[in-house]
């Protein structure tokens, strides 16, 4: 059946006036992992980058990222149909849609009858899946910061968006997704579309979305604070080369739990944009394309830890400045937790 967009001689673009039919689109380009949000009816720039994306992977896209092999290659649903990447729907990319979405193979975003009561079970399925590989307390916090503690985008009157969080990186230019970060912790993948078996297990299940994180955070602590591929901030902080897990010993149940007090003991500090992100670093605290403000008040210090994890979560948002915003954001939320 085709789509209700799927018209002869229909182009489908910014400012488009039927709504039910802008709806309709919006809700494929989310199944399919191409919209990050918005159900809305409204044909804007976000549908309109969407768009694009979609129709730069079916010229370009070939199952293979640097994570691994996709089930399927779009550019092979193309079949000569789209050229460029415009930002507009006509009825053949509407019927490479209509392809896509009826194939088995690319699996599609999940979605929840009710997204509100399924956020509160994702959390609470979370806190109960205490782990010892990594700080809870810091992961919930780094959840807060990544999806707003929202496994399912939630319906609102404007805006009828039900499917699982996801967030894309364009890191390549504006009409390449090179990332797509899915669920609660963000479970990030850069093939696409995602296999059965990751939006099974990591995607449209939270506890394994956020395991992948906990793996992931430990990693980042066990190999990306020390040595030549080291923080920088905990390199500058504390020069003693042991990692520290946790100042309560492994057997105490207050072992890789009690974050939230840790961060209320340690001292606040003020950052405002120009700041160094440590003491005697080139590298300032400034706006950037992620975060529009560089000024925060009463982040808890993370010289003042009595373990390494403040370093370890901002080397899991990689480096740079944004991972220094991530870091203050995040130290926050554990904060907010106390």
């Amino acid at each position: 059946m085709a789509r209700t967009y799927q018209q002869a001689g229909l182009v489908l673009g910014r400012g488009h006036a039927d709504k039910a039919m802008v709806k309709a689109l919006q809700r494929d380009l989310r199944a399919l992992g191409y919209l990050r949000r918005g159900i809305d009816g409204d044909f804007g720039a976000g549908t309109e980058a969407a768009v694009r994306a979609l129709q730069f992977d079916l010229l370009n896209n070939d199952g293979v990222g640097p994570d691994g092999r996709a089930p399927v290659a779009l550019r092979d649903f193309n079949k000569g149909r789209v050229v460029a990447s415009v930002g507009t729907i006509d009825a053949a990319l509407a019927a490479c849609i209509d392809e896509l979405m009826t194939a088995d193979a690319v699996q599609k975003v999940p979605r929840a009858a009710d997204a509100a009561a399924a956020n509160k079970r994702a959390l609470a399925q979370v806190l109960e899946a205490m782990s010892k590989e990594a700080p809870t307390p810091f992961l919930v916090a780094m959840v807060q910061q990544e999806s707003g503690g929202k496994h399912f985008a939630e319906p609102s009157a404007r805006d009828e968006d039900d499917f699982v969080t996801v967030g894309l990186d364009r890191n390549k230019g504006p009409d390449q997704i090179t990332s797509r970060g899915y669920g609660i912790g963000q479970h990030t993948l850069f093939h696409h579309p995602p296999s059965k078996d990751e939006v099974d297990k990591h995607i449209a299940d939270p506890v394994g979305n956020v395991a992948k994180a906990y793996a992931e955070l430990r990693r980042k602590f066990d190999r990306f604070l020390l040595g030549a591929d080291g923080a920088d901030d905990r390199m500058a902080e504390h020069a003693q080369a042991a990692l520290r897990l946790c100042k309560h010993d492994a057997t105490s149940p207050l072992y890789l739990r009690d974050c939230a007090a840790c961060a209320k003991a340690a001292g606040k500090v003020k950052i405002a944009s120009g700041d160094p992100v440590h003491a005697g670093a080139a590298l300032q605290y400034a706006p950037s394309t992620y975060y529009a403000s560089a000024v925060y008040d009463g982040v808890p210090a993370r010289a003042d830890f009595a373990c390494d994890w403040p370093y370890a979560i901002r080397r899991y948002n990689g480096g740079g400045i944004n991972s220094y915003h991530y870091q203050a954001r995040v130290l926050l939320n554990l904060l907010r937790q106390s």
